[in-house]
């Protein structure tokens, strides 16, 4: 099991995991780490990815990107309609007043949520990662914009759960950021001493993130995030209106009334907003055949796209000096200023960095690359199948919550949640009532960029009063999820019971007054009757009961998660098909040319298969042909294999030819090699060769036969190939060779390898006489240890090689 983390942009994604020797980015199936947010429909299949923005010129209507900033919104919103100028596509509202993009899908008109889109592209980054680690993909960390509402991120974990990805936490591309920036750190102050204060500037495709971080070892703090919706891409507008004006005048054209056209405008620009970001002098803008074939050239300077982007570098200039008033720091509490995010190279960003925060912008990290390298860690983290150290990230609330309620023609309202509370965070609220109650929860008014406040609507059953008729308490959890998302969680009614227990006095023992007796009084007597007052004491007992919460928010329900779950699984079982179908279509395409390229004049077949016999071939394969281009264009896969197998039925016998008289020659090498190397050996043997001394007479006038069996077929296998054409069966094969070769190899092998029997080993000599002087005892000690052929113990030091 492997624990990813996807950084889900604008333009395009990253998907990082966490492995043994760190954290690693992984590459797409065009070997590729950044895989293009696109997504594309055409004919009966879905194209994702870099092939997807490969077409998006020439399939412009059936492309579709840039749908993240549509996620979660209605149609009617001021800013759908501002993006609704800038993409080709056709967008409609749906029923329910969302978003629907209009495609053309399997031979049909399909109308897809951003959400579905979202979840083809999430099925495209999950397929090639578990590809690419050879495992299943199921745990994953998905980074979103800090300034994203409820409604953008209830979308989206809806989007992740459309592709059957299991989300640990939607995480704020600044904190993943800070994440990445923190994790590796070993000089982080211990918590007793100052925090370091790192500035994170992100400005990507479509929007920018500045967000102001305190570290310690082992944990990050978020102070602030502030964030405009402008980036690379209003530069490259910026620009393309700039050019579409000049070309207007210079060649009667305007590109923006023609979207095809103004798409490769876009893509030039963006090519020369990098070439400027690393080159101050004028650079050229060159398209050729542009629009009514018309070439169009000009040129562009640094300079002047700042002076014309002075707007935008404005809004970037605001959104840097806000955060400093929003984090409480100034340029001497800021340890750095980190940079990541494609559109963050422009030189006047950088130098806007250097001016108000007093430091020069680093690149320590990588800038495409950061913020997934930190939503792999944050998996691995929360993730039980990895074992990694802990590092604690705190979060904050981008926008100030508040509740309200109604009690009878009274409405109550509260903040739960200031602007960058601690995230996440549960709040515990307290309040009477007698009846079941809706919490309505909103953003304040005018502070986010979302044209609807609304969160949620929460309708508490359940509540009653007690048995006297008042109001009982009701204990409600209002709750910031690891995901962002401001909820009411729980609710718990807490029901009070008061019951009177009796207090008796301690008992007397024989009329003695009790020790706790008022001085004074005299004690009962033994046998009086004694007036005993029974004090009461109140008790209160407590029960708490959960209380059942409707909850009304944004987001798809359940049936239609589940329906949208099953209709994608049913277009990637669609894929596959398809894949299948277009592989064996290809395959039978494949096939008819490579044959007739072998059986033209020359051609590596040509010599197998007669004239006429190529020639009905070559019509029959023309057939084929033409039958794939008009009536077999979209058949089944089964269709294709079978055409495939009638057409091999006509080729493999000339294929089968080709490769018998091409194996022949080496065939016969090999065998009369295996018959020279076997009369050598009857040679050797013949003249007394000591190696083959051990062979009896009978063994080698066996393998001699044999030998001589085996010449005699080898000659007369040749003396039929003579005379046969190769455009015929060959008399001979090459599997009969073989077989004649592997006989007679057998034959002489079970002979000539058959090792030489050892001779017995004679008894060691001693080397010594025996003295004469010696002991009986010696003697006889000497003579029962060669008795049985070993040496004796002291003579052990001569030893005897026996071959």
């Amino acid at each position: 099991m492997s624990v990813i983390g996807i950084d889900f942009g604008n333009e395009s994604c990253y998907v990082a995991v966490a492995k043994a020797g760190g954290i690693e980015t992984i590459a797409n199936d065009y070997s590729l780490r950044a895989t293009p947010s696109c997504v594309a429909f055409a004919g009966r299949n879905r194209v994702l990815g870099v092939a997807a923005k490969n077409q998006q010129v020439t399939n412009m209507n059936n492309t579709i990107g840039g749908f993240k900033r549509l996620l979660g919104r209605k149609y009617n919103d001021p800013h759908v309609q501002n993006e609704l100028r800038m993409i080709p596509y056709k967008v409609e509202p749906r029923s329910d007043g969302g978003i629907g993009i209009r495609v053309h899908y399997q031979d049909e008109e399909c109308v897809f949520s951003p959400e579905q889109i979202t979840a083809m592209l999430f099925t495209k980054l999950k397929d090639d990662s578990a590809k690419e680690l050879k495992t299943q993909i199921n745990d994953c960390v998905i980074t979103v914009p800090s300034f994203f509402t409820n409604a953008e991120r209830q979308s989206l974990l809806d989007a992740a759960g459309i592709a059957g990805l299991n989300v640990l936490r939607l995480m704020n591309e600044t904190t993943a950021t800070a994440l990445s920036y923190g994790f590796y750190k070993q000089d982080l102050p211990v918590p007793e001493e100052k925090a370091r204060n790192v500035i994170f500037v992100d400005c990507g495709h479509s929007s920018l993130q500045v967000s102001a971080c305190a570290f310690h070892k082992g944990k990050l703090k978020m102070l602030a995030s502030c964030a405009d919706q402008v980036g690379g891409r209003d530069f490259d507008y910026a620009l393309a209106d700039h050019f579409s004006n000049e070309f207007q005048t210079k060649y009667k054209i305007d590109p923006r009334t023609n979207k095809r056209a103004f798409l490769r405008l876009l893509t030039e620009v963006e090519k020369l907003k990098k070439q400027m970001s690393a080159n101050s002098t004028k650079l050229p803008l060159n398209i050729e055949c542009f629009m009514n074939e018309i070439d169009v050239h000009s040129t562009m300077q640094r300079s002047i796209m700042e002076e014309m982007c002075a707007p935008l570098f404005q809004r970037i200039e605001a959104c840097m000096k806000k955060l400093l008033k929003d984090s409480n720091l100034g340029p001497e509490d800021i340890h750095s200023v980190e940079i990541v995010g494609g559109s963050s190279r422009i030189p006047q960003i950088k130098q806007l960095i250097e001016n108000i925060f007093g430091k020069t912008a680093s690149t320590t990290l990588n800038q495409d690359e950061a913020v997934s390298r930190g939503g792999a860690l944050q998996c691995a983290i929360l993730s039980p199948a990895v074992r990694v150290r802990e590092f604690a990230c705190s979060d904050v609330q981008a926008y100030p919550v508040l509740i309200s309620w109604e009690d009878g023609t009274q409405r109550n309202e509260m903040k739960v949640f200031e602007q960058y509370h601690t995230a996440p965070f549960s709040r515990l609220l307290t309040v009477h009532r007698r009846e079941p109650m809706t919490i309505n929860v909103h953003y304040e008014a005018n502070s986010v960029p979302y044209p609807d406040p609304f969160i949620g609507s929460f309708l508490i059953k359940d509540i009653k009063p007690n048995a006297n008729g008042d109001p009982q308490e009701v204990k409600i959890k209002v709750r910031i999820n690891q995901n962002g998302i401001v909820l009411v969680s729980s609710a718990t009614m807490v029901e009070k019971r008061e019951t009177e227990e009796p207090v008796t006095p301690p008992a007397t023992n024989n009329g003695e007054q009790p020790a706790n007796s008022p001085q004074g009084e005299e004690p009962a007597k033994a046998g009086e009757p004694m007036d005993i007052q029974e004090d009461k004491k109140k008790k209160v007992t407590t029960k708490s009961f959960d209380l059942t919460i409707d909850g009304r928010t944004h987001g798809f329900a359940s049936t239609e998660l589940s329906k949208y779950y099953e209709l994608e699984v049913k277009m990637i079982a669609n894929d596959r098909q398809e894949k299948e179908r277009v592989d064996a279509r290809n395959a039978l395409e494949e096939f008819v040319y490579e044959i007739r390229g072998k059986i033209q004049e020359d051609g590596e077949l040509s010599a197998y298969i007669e004239p006429d016999d190529a020639s009905k071939l070559g019509l029959t394969l023309e057939d084929f042909e033409n039958w794939l281009y008009e009536d077999g264009e979209n058949c089944e896969k089964q269709v294709y294999k079978d055409k495939l197998t009638q057409l091999k039925q006509q080729t493999d016998p000339i294929k089968i030819r080709c490769d018998e008289y091409s194996g022949h020659e080496q065939a016969f090498t090999d065998m009369g090699h295996t018959i020279q190397l076997t009369n050598k050996a009857v040679e050797q043997y013949r003249n007394k060769d000591p190696k083959y001394d051990h062979l009896t007479e009978t063994e080698i006038l066996n393998i001699s036969e044999a030998a001589q069996k085996a010449q005699k077929w080898y000659e007369e296998a040749r003396s039929k190939l003579v005379s046969v054409r190769k455009t015929q069966d060959p008399p001979v094969r090459v599997a009969d060779i073989r077989h004649e070769t592997q006989t007679l190899y057998t034959c002489t092998n079970s002979v000539l390898s058959r090792p030489k029997p050892k001779p017995p080993t004679p008894p060691a000599d001693t080397g010594k006489e025996q003295q004469q002087n010696g002991s009986d005892k010696s003697k006889d000690q000497k003579q029962d240890s060669t008795a049985d052929g070993n040496p004796p113990k002291d003579l052990t030091e001569d030893k005897m090689d026996v071959e």
